[in-house]
């Protein structure tokens, strides 16, 4: 939106070429979504708190968890608003991928907020029934893969890595000629990564701070693979497909950087506002799907491993739980594991955190080790 402003006032003052490049509107994302959330966000605690929109608490849980009840939650709106004003302000609106993320966001906090306002203000312990949640979220997932793939660009460049039939190709780390073609199935791909990251990230989302901090570490990161990879130059030198239109994911993913971390600032232990579904659900789901434009599934396997781990510890324990009858930790998520164990709450979330930025690094490296 401003973008355009900006370029309209450029034949009366040049110092507005400067909105052009992407990293300095990455950083007017970055700022504006801070700011939006530092401004925004008492007023909504507040409100959350006069409507008793309160998080309500598991008896068979750690007994540490008991004085959270009655915590404002349903907090994860502030992200997506802080979101949503960013990338409309500095973001160009002509790029289809901006259109995406943008959808994926909405039909995926939507899901969240039904969830969410059944459970605390309508008091339904069940919120939304898990069909009608996946089906939604099947919704969103599958209309953005199929949205993707049909709108791919003709290939006209000669070099294999730097055409636009690459947009549907897996990236494979760590090797710099291997890209798979997957033809149909890659929207079958895009589908599992969207939905499989969303819930993943809301498994994550138990404990003050432990989910958005690794959000946003992944988010930037992403970032980075997203300049890289639309911008001709860095990406021929590296190694990388180039994708067109990509690079405007930066915009994006500063976006989520600033909103999360003004989050972050009222969610920190011990939390003034929990996320809820909105959040977790949406942000998960925007981490997918960039990961999907920037082909960077994989990579984002390797980054996000703490919500990998979150998402394989409820498998294990199910699973171990239907057909031995016993579990294999003592709650799951594992972050409540660690918990019953003896470890206090910041003690997991700093450590999680820390095998975050562990793993982020690793998956930055593939920007050169290929």
């Amino acid at each position: 939106m401003l973008l355009l402003l900006a370029e309209y006032l450029q034949q009366y003052a040049s110092v507005f070429n400067v909105f052009q490049y992407l990293t300095f509107r990455g950083i007017l994302g970055v700022l504006t979504a801070l700011s939006i959330a530092f401004i925004v966000g008492p007023r909504m605690i507040e409100r959350l708190s006069y409507h008793q929109i309160g998080q309500s608490v598991r008896s068979d849980g750690p007994q540490s968890h008991l004085s959270k009840a009655g915590t404002p939650t349903m907090g994860g709106a502030l992200i997506l608003v802080a979101i949503f004003v960013s990338t409309l302000l500095w973001s160009d609106l002509n790029n289809r991928y901006v259109w995406v993320v943008l959808g994926v966001t909405l039909v995926f906090g939507a899901v969240g907020w039904v969830d969410d306002y059944r459970k605390v203000v309508q008091r339904n312990s069940k919120g939304l029934p898990a069909r009608w949640k996946y089906f939604w979220q099947s919704v969103g997932g599958l209309g953005a893969a199929l949205f993707l793939y049909f709108t791919v660009p003709e290939c006209v460049e000669s070099d294999a890595m730097n055409c636009s039939v690459m947009e549907t190709k897996l990236l494979v780390p760590f090797f710099k000629n291997v890209a798979l073609d997957m033809g149909w199935f890659y929207i079958v791909l895009t589908y599992f990564v969207i939905v499989g990251t969303s819930n993943a990230v809301n498994l994550t989302d138990g404990l003050d701070g432990l989910a958005i901090m690794p959000t946003v570490l992944v988010g930037g990161a992403l970032g980075v693979f997203a300049y890289v990879s639309g911008h001709s130059g860095f990406s021929g030198y590296l190694g990388f497909p180039y994708i067109k239109g990509a690079g405007e994911m930066i915009v994006v993913c500063g976006s989520l950087v600033g909103a999360g971390l003004g989050f972050l600032w009222f969610n920190t232990y011990p939390a003034q506002v929990f996320m809820g579904d909105v959040g977790a659900l949406a942000l998960g789901a925007i981490l997918g799907v960039i990961a999907v434009i920037t082909r960077q599934e994989i990579v984002l396997f390797i980054m996000g491993g703490v919500f990998v781990m979150e998402t394989v510890s409820v498998i294990l324990q199910v699973a171990s739980y239907k057909l031995t009858g016993r579990r294999i930790f003592r709650m799951a998520p594992i972050h409540h594991h660690f918990e019953l164990k003896g470890w206090a709450e910041p003690k997991v979330i700093v450590r999680f955190w820390i095998i975050t930025v562990i793993l982020v690094l690793i998956g930055l490296s593939t920007l050169k080790l290929r």
